[in-house]
């Protein structure tokens, strides 16, 4: 038996596993993925542990690079939306947004219209409403092709749709994630901050927390160890066993009690999992 059996490291993404912050905001390449960090999940499913990944990003703009992350295990993507099994191809568990969305999204675009708005329909595109050159970007840092539209159409938005992303200045988010609670939105919604410009926008109780205990549940593992940087990974962190951020996480991440550990470029899973093995 393994030293790793039942346990289930579940990680953010980027900037997490992957540095992506200087590629996103500057337009370069992004650097490769630690060895140090491919050399310890190699090690940690050798011995019976389970290796996967929480991530923000839509299944589409994650599977084009899936073949460079070695996982054991369905994924969680679109920020706890959808769990994804990329061996068989095929949902395990969904919960989009409810048939209703495209009617709240839409009042909501018309009262901010220096907010940019993508959405996420279940298909191999994204459509933009006001792109910025953040969606620039964003597209060239994910492979994901966009379509720009130019009014919110109930009728028209793609369906299923998985979540929504406004992007804009952030005193202009906290208006808009106010009126939702005023409104009582909070009952079709999970609202969080994925960094300070982009709110996202799942069905409710989609978050990588819940996602995340969905997950170990089904795997039937006892312990569930959990990584991430921002806002959107605290709640997984705070469902997490275990739970761990690396250096360059945002500062309510790095304030949250998660233990921390080294920079996401110096192979921060590596680090935890040489932590966990000194445990054992």
């Amino acid at each position: 038996m393994g030293k790793f059996e039942g346990m289930l490291l579940l990680s953010d993404y980027d900037n997490t596993l992957l540095y992506t912050e200087e590629a996103l905001q500057k337009g370069t390449p992004r650097p490769p993925m630690s060895q140090r960090n491919l050399d310890a999940i190699a090690y940690w499913q050798a011995e019976g542990g389970v290796f996967s990944v929480a991530t923000g990003r839509a299944l589409e703009a994650f599977r084009r690079h899936a073949h460079e992350v070695p996982v054991n295990a369905p994924i969680v993507v679109d920020n706890g939306g959808a769990i994804y099994d990329l061996e068989r191809e095929t949902y395990v568990v969904k919960n989009f947004l409810p048939e209703i969305a495209p009617i709240h999204i839409a009042a909501i675009a018309e009262r901010f219209p220096h907010v940019a708005l993508e959405l996420y329909p279940d298909a191999d595109f994204v459509q933009v409403l006001r792109p910025t050159a953040w969606n620039e970007r964003h597209a060239k840092l994910t492979g994901a092709r966009y379509e720009e539209i130019f009014t919110v159409d109930p009728e028209k938005v793609p369906r299923p749709l998985v979540k929504a992303l406004f992007i804009g200045e952030k005193t202009d988010l906290d208006q808009i994630r106010a009126e939702m609670v005023q409104e009582g939105l909070t009952a079709y919604y999970e609202m969080i901050f994925s960094s300070g410009e982009l709110l996202e926008l799942t069905a409710k109780g989609a978050n990588k927390g819940e996602m995340a205990l969905k997950l170990k549940e089904m795997l039937g593992c006892h312990t569930l160890i959990c990584a991430g940087d921002h806002m959107n990974d605290l709640p997984m962190l705070e469902a997490a066993d275990r739970a761990f951020c690396p250096a360059n996480a945002v500062p309510e991440v790095l304030a949250s009690g998660a233990t921390v550990v080294c920079h996401c470029l110096e192979g921060a899973i590596g680090e935890i999992v040489e932590r966990m093995e000194k445990e054992r």
